[in-house]
């Protein structure tokens, strides 16, 4: 009897309200390593996958941003604990789709795990640097509080298939967004993997949808639509970002334009505060 066996491959799907839909469209289109070797088929997502994540993350946009901060905080650290038991699978997707070595795409996958743990200490510590109370000329206490924006659309990073990608997402959801997230068009394996990890986590369907294709055509139909609150343009080029800006304006989205960043370094507060509004209360003194 022969040995041999044959190889399983794996089939990447779509994340969206939980589930693991394939392109309503049917398509796929092949990924590659950096040297040009066929690695797996990558669904293709089209318009009407977009409009169903946007329509999943509105839904559960509720339930989400009326959790409490400190619950939003533990839910993103038991991912972080799923990302850690799962890190040579992510250090195996890196190398391929960054053209890494071993050593420099593990320095990534612990660098993404690290920054998702930061985020997540930040969920009931953003309100105390977001908001606060005022002075005011006379018997009133009027107080400011941050609130999340509503449903995010994010473009990951081009060329940071995994720690970028944490990057957007993470500041996103941990203040209560829901995000639709499209990933590296050329590398999307990290992100639809990470989409398997948020499946069997504590996070509810629909926080984060994940969509893997053509950056240019997934983002236009996010960008009109009247249900998205706002923009990240992170993987966006110079000209898509214009398009999509001009898009954006008709419904008055709040936009994170594009910009050059060093995803290794120190991120800051930028992403956290990004898509907050606040809102203002004013309350009488008791006498």
């Amino acid at each position: 009897m022969s040995d041999a066996r044959l190889s399983v491959f794996k089939t990447y799907k779509l994340y969206v309200g939980g589930k693991f839909p394939r392109s309503e469209s049917g398509r796929v289109y092949e990924v590659t390593d950096s040297k040009g070797n066929w690695l797996a088929n990558a669904p293709l997502s089209s318009r009407k996958d977009a409009r169903d994540a946007v329509v999943a993350a509105r839904k559960a946009f509720g339930g989400w941003s009326g959790a409490t901060a400190y619950n939003r905080g533990q839910i993103l650290y038991r991912v972080a604990e799923m990302l850690e038991g799962r890190r040579e699978q992510f250090v195996a997707e890196v190398a391929d789709a960054e053209g890494r070595s071993k050593s420099k795409a593990t320095a990534q996958v612990d660098a993404a795990i690290d920054r998702w743990v930061w985020y997540a200490g930040w969920s009931d510590k953003v309100a105390q640097i977001a908001g606060g109370a005022n002075p005011v000329a006379g018997p009133y206490f009027n107080l400011s509080s941050p609130e999340p924006t509503g449903v995010v659309a994010a473009l990951a990073p081009q060329e940071s298939s995994f720690l970028g990608l944490v990057s957007v997402i993470a500041p996103a959801i941990v203040t209560g967004n829901t995000v639709v997230v499209v990933a590296s068009e050329n590398s999307p394996l990290p992100a639809l993997s990470l989409g398997e990890v948020l499946a069997t986590s504590d996070l509810p369907g629909g926080v984060v949808n994940v969509l893997s294709g053509r950056t240019a055509e997934i983002a236009a139909p996010l960008a009109a639509h009247q249900d998205v609150n706002a923009l990240d343009l992170a993987g966006a080029d110079a000209g898509l970002a214009k398009e999509l800006e001009t898009a954006a304006a008709d419904n008055l989205k709040r936009v994170l334009r594009p910009r050059t960043e060093d995803w290794s370094a120190d991120p800051g507060t930028d992403r956290l505060l990004a898509f907050l509004e606040t809102k203002t209360v004013w309350h009488p003194m008791g006498v």
